[in-house]
């Protein structure tokens, strides 16, 4: 989808890639946690599907694509927002984007029910998106997870609740990562801490990539903070 001042961000359900089949969904649903994955600018769907075999069996993962062509803004793939500042995307683009997930969810839960627990997992832009959707919803997530991206907005309508809350957060990154701007990584360091239960990891020399030992301190992470929601029911594979 290009941007339209006239049309709402939408996900193409088509283009999600799950760890297990539709048949399969509401049984897993009724006992298993749900992780909602987010690809960088200019990725798709696909790529970080690629950490499914690395992450917990125990939960289901659906890998989304970003709603908006990268094709107008010189860029292959998809991106979650147009283009902006440095680190500072566009409010309504974030916004937008957040909607469209939330309502790609209310359709996911229409259909298989609702899982026992929900997080919210992305690369780059889709480490935005992680923290995004809390700040815009935190009902409806336990856990989020950042991986070398940073916070958005200077204030979302859920930034009150999140404050009482403070629901776990991991944030992965190199410190000498080469894409995401200072201004980013300094408004982060600045409002995790109190907003989030923060998880905080430095992976030295990946630059903007995640590497195995990240994924397997991800998987950790999901078990410590998904795991209790678990109830009897399938297991994994």
């Amino acid at each position: 989808m290009t941007l339209d001042d006239s049309t709402p961000f939408t996900l193409d359900d088509d283009a999600v890639v799950w760890s297990v089949p539709p048949a399969e969904r509401a049984e897993r649903f009724a006992s298993q946690p749900l992780v909602v994955v987010m690809h960088g600018r200019g990725s798709h769907e696909n790529d970080l599907a690629g950490l499914f075999p690395l992450l917990p069996a125990e939960f289901v993962y659906a890998s989304l694509r970003a709603p908006l062509s990268g094709q107008p803004y010189g860029l292959g793939g998809w991106t979650w927002f147009t283009p902006g500042e440095p680190a500072a995307p566009p409010v309504p683009s974030v916004e937008g984007s957040v909607s469209a997930v939330l309502a790609w969810l209310d359709r996911v839960e229409a259909r298989f029910g609702r899982a026992p627990a929900v997080a919210a997992m992305g690369f780059s832009q889709g480490g935005v998106m992680s923290i995004e959707l809390l700040r815009s919803a935190p009902e409806r997530f336990t856990a989020a997870v950042n991986l070398s991206g940073f916070v958005a907005r200077g204030t979302a309508e859920g930034d009150g609740r999140l404050g009482e809350t403070r629901p776990p957060l991991f944030w992965g990154r190199d410190v000498e990562d080469p894409i995401i701007a200072a201004s980013g990584i300094e408004r982060t360091a600045t409002f995790v801490p109190g907003h989030f239960t923060v998880t905080a990891r430095e992976y030295p020399g990946i630059a903007h990539s995640i590497s195995s030992e990240e994924a397997g301190d991800v998987a950790a992470f999901l078990r410590s903070t998904l795991g209790p929601s678990l109830s009897d029911g399938p297991s994994g594979s």
